[in-house]
């Protein structure tokens, strides 16, 4: 009768303490958040100060870019219009500028406006300036570049220009790097699909 009492004793203690252990994870972990959220969870200020609720663009898919005004890749911001302009009706543009490659956005929310208007006749959505990598990135960017939290996608932009092309469920579809133009015929026909 000991040994059985002792048993269900060091049963019921492990059990415990197991139960602890998870709860304890659960609290400190940093990303719980932002793992229980969709794309369309996040309110986002757009480059005017705006508040922006992702949950708007529900049933339309969204390609998202980290920009920047003095990058090699500057350009695609005319094949970025362009593709707002002829698929606008079948996908949302969004434009974060982000200065984590070679300072190559430093300017203020106003000088960024004014450069893609004056020089691009950017017309597609422009949110606030953000961090798009490292220990202040913004929560958004966790979200496309963590396979935890997204569901697949473990790759955070390489560079300025990096694209996320997402479904019109809210699903991480595709990762472009760079390189890949906003016109290409791998990024025109998954938007026609």
């Amino acid at each position: 009768m000991k040994k059985i009492l002792f048993l269900m004793t060091l049963i019921a203690f492990a059990c415990t303490s197991s139960a602890v252990k998870e709860n304890s994870k659960a609290a400190t972990n940093p990303n719980k958040e932002i793992m229980e959220k969709s794309i369309y969870d996040f309110k986002i200020n757009d480059i005017d100060g705006n508040e922006v609720d992702f949950s708007q663009y529900k049933g339309k898919k969204l390609l998202l870019v980290n920009v920047a005004s003095k990058c090699g890749y500057t350009p695609q911001y005319a094949d970025l219009q362009e593709l707002n302009e002829k698929h606008g009706d079948k996908i949302t543009i969004i434009g974060f500028p982000a200065n984590n490659f070679g300072g190559q956005e430093p300017g203020s929310n106003d000088e960024i406006k004014q450069f893609c208007s004056e020089n691009y006749g950017v017309t597609f959505k422009m949110m606030d300036k953000v961090s798009v990598k490292g220990v202040d990135k913004h929560p958004l960017y966790r979200w496309l570049s963590d396979k935890d939290l997204n569901g697949w996608n473990d790759k955070e932009p390489s560079w300025n220009f990096c694209k996320y092309l997402i479904s019109e469920e809210g699903e991480l579809l595709k990762f472009f790097p760079s390189s890949v133009n906003p016109t290409s015929d791998e990024i025109i026909s998954l938007i026609s699909a």
